[in-house]
């Protein structure tokens, strides 16, 4: 069993009886046409699956997988499942017919969906004169002109499936076409959306999709959304062939262990556990078509995700109705949830008469309750311009004093915890966002505004006041407010004995030498970073007495300024394990000993062994053997 070779699926496109299904059948040898009724009809009903393998330059196997999709209008709803996931298309149009209704919805919707990359093929060039071929390449050619399959931009093939003529210049079209379309999903969290689910004899569950970001492994355990049903994986294959991991932009068949095949249907999306949930409520930029008819506020329509397919209520910012051809932020309440990130793109239908009216993309799929208008349309229009890493910070400042966990921050955008953490790198450093509680994030804006309800608080009640009190009343999380009274305290602002906070005040009896000694020690262990002094070396460099600096360093720890290692001499500060969390976040997923760790931290034995076992009851790491997974 090996791992599957570099793949790319493409989607086919083209009116009824085009000869899509046809040329499929030529280039792979596989016909697409699995149903009986397909069978008995002559036409594709539902979707099908093919592909084949060809040697890229450097003579490494390249799979072409194909998503065939019908081209009834009775069938439409069944094209736009295969065509929500796949990154390119080949456009089929027959010499014999030309252009047709299908093939203007098709690329329309293509179109919508944010496919740009493909080529055409004009079929049926066999059963037609050549002065016919050039008159229909021609109005292909004017057809096509200012879309992203414009003749300047992609070819137009002549080919007939039927004879074999054109057949290597149409394979050597999609050679190009998957050498130049590549998934740019590393980041991104693990997403494959369903379209079939079967029973496989001496296997038990069977479901199909393709990967559009993410890697699936054998023995992985994931999530099924809705529901986040837990499902794991007891084998993969692509296209027949037994694999033991596939990688984003391949075709996939997965047996499943932990749920049985009629309870799952398409649109379903299989995910990483405890990563991202099916949404129901999102905002969104809204294109209508140019011969669509205006879209009302409150209006219901078909809506459209990869293989997903629901009703939604449309809610139009502004009221007044989208007219054909214009461009309109809204927000869509979904009838059925579906996972969905910034960036995906959606098609909309109308009921009836049936037809495709227009699409779009999602700007938030974790939209603000019982927020203004106002500031809903402004955070609106900067995401139009923001790409999902841009995002971060913003996603932080309009969380204020709430904060936000690292978690919900990758549910949000789509990204996973590493590529935020990376991405986050340059705003700690310049303290913009702030890395709280080792997998929190709050802005400095948000820190100031909790800083000042503290102090607002303490301003105008009784003093002192309990701690567990004034977090009450401050409506802070645990998160902020700790690490908001830390600030504070260092800061000299506040002052804090036996859980009982008061205004810092040098010439108060409540204000006693103790405050600055707390300070004193804070800073020693702040500046020692990592490799921090022990409780004696403390009190041999600051002349204090043993039970008095314990009590100090029980103090801070009290206060989360400081962490015990698990000895009851070795404290870290909280900042600086923080920094080094930041540090390991790119090497998530391997595994170091501790001559690595020592070497990336520059720090002795020591140091390094309490460390990493902290790090490993933080599950930031995991032990395996001698060695640590970096989780």
């Amino acid at each position: 069993m090996t791992n599957n070779p570099g793949s790319i699926v493409i989607g086919t496109a083209g009116h009824i009886d085009h000869g899509k299904t046809t040329l499929v059948h030529a280039l792979t040898g596989i016909d697409t046409d699995r149903l009986p009724e397909e069978k008995r009809r002559g036409i594709t009903i539902d979707l099908g699956f093919a592909s084949f393998e060809i040697p890229a330059p450097d003579g490494s196997p390249l799979r072409i997988s194909f998503v065939d999709v019908p081209g009834h209008s009775d069938f439409i709803r069944n094209m736009l499942a295969g065509a929500g996931c796949v990154p390119a298309v080949m456009l089929v149009i027959a010499a014999n017919e030309g252009i047709m209704p299908q093939t203007v919805e098709h690329l329309a919707i293509c179109e919508l969906l944010g496919i740009e990359r493909g080529f055409t093929a004009v079929t049926k060039t066999d059963v037609v004169s050549p002065s016919r071929l050039q008159e229909v390449m021609q109005s292909i050619e004017t057809f096509l002109d200012g879309s992203f399959l414009a003749a300047d931009r992609a070819p137009i093939l002549p080919v007939s499936g039927a004879t074999g003529e054109g057949l290597a210049t149409v394979r050597a079209e999609l050679l190009k076409l998957a050498l130049r379309t590549q998934f740019e999903t590393s980041e991104a969290l693990l997403r494959m959306p369903l379209d079939r689910s079967f029973v496989m004899k001496g296997f038990g569950t069977v479901v199909t999709g393709t990967l559009v970001s993410g890697t699936i492994r054998e023995g992985q355990s994931l999530q099924l959304e809705p529901e986040a049903r837990t499902v794991r994986v007891r084998g993969l294959q692509t296209h027949g062939e037994p694999v033991q991991s596939v990688q984003s932009g391949s075709r996939v068949a997965a047996n499943l262990s932990g749920v049985d095949a009629v309870e799952i249907h398409r649109g379903q999306t299989l995910v990483s556990p405890k990563t991202i949930s099916a949404v129901d409520l999102i905002d969104v930029e809204v294109r209508l078509l140019e011969n669509a008819p205006a879209l009302k506020h409150r209006a219901s329509v078909h809506f459209h995700a990869f293989s997903s397919e629901t009703m939604a209520s449309v809610s139009l910012y502004g009221y007044e109705a989208v007219q054909p051809g214009t461009i309109r932020l809204a927000r869509l309440k979904l009838s059925e949830p579906i996972v969905l990130v910034p960036g995906d793109r959606f098609v909309l239908r109308r009921p009836s008469p049936a037809g495709t009216i227009g699409g779009g993309r999602v700007l938030d799929a974790h939209p603000e309750p019982r927020q203004r208008k106002a500031v809903t349309l402004a955070w609106l229009e900067l995401l139009k311009t923001c790409s999902p890493v841009q995002q971060i910070k913003p996603r932080v400042h309009r969380r204020k004093t709430n904060g936000i966990s690292l978690a919900a921050l990758s549910a949000e955008t789509g990204l996973t915890t590493p590529a935020i953490q990376r991405h986050v790198g340059p705003a700690l450093q310049c303290e913009d966002l702030l890395l709280i509680a080792s997998d929190f994030l709050l802005s400095h804006g948000g820190l100031l505004a909790a800083s000042d309800a503290i102090m607002t608080r303490l301003q105008t009640g009784q003093q002192p006041v309990k701690s567990s009190e004034l977090r009450s009343q401050s409506s802070l999380s645990p998160e902020v407010f700790d690490f908001a009274m830390n600030v504070l305290v260092r800061e000299h602002k506040i002052q804090l004995r036996d859980e009982m906070v008061s205004i810092y005040s040098a010439g108060t009896p409540f204000s006693t030498p103790e405050t600055d000694q707390l300070a004193t020690i804070a800073q020693a262990y702040e500046a020692a970073g990592l490799a921090s002094p022990s409780v004696m070396e403390l009190a041999s460099r600051f002349n204090f007495k043993e039970s008095d600096i314990r009590r100090l360093v029980t103090a801070l720890q009290r206060e989360k300024t400081i962490v015990r290692m698990g000895s009851d001499d070795l404290f870290i500060h909280s900042g600086a394990l923080r920094k080094l969390a930041v540090q390991l976040a790119p090497l998530r997923g391997s595994v170091m000993d501790v001559a690595r760790f020592k070497h990336i931290t520059g720090l002795s034995r020591k140091y390094a062994i309490p460390l990493l076992e902290y790090f490993d009851r933080q599950r930031i790491t995991r032990k395996h053997g001698e060695a640590r997974m970096i989780l």
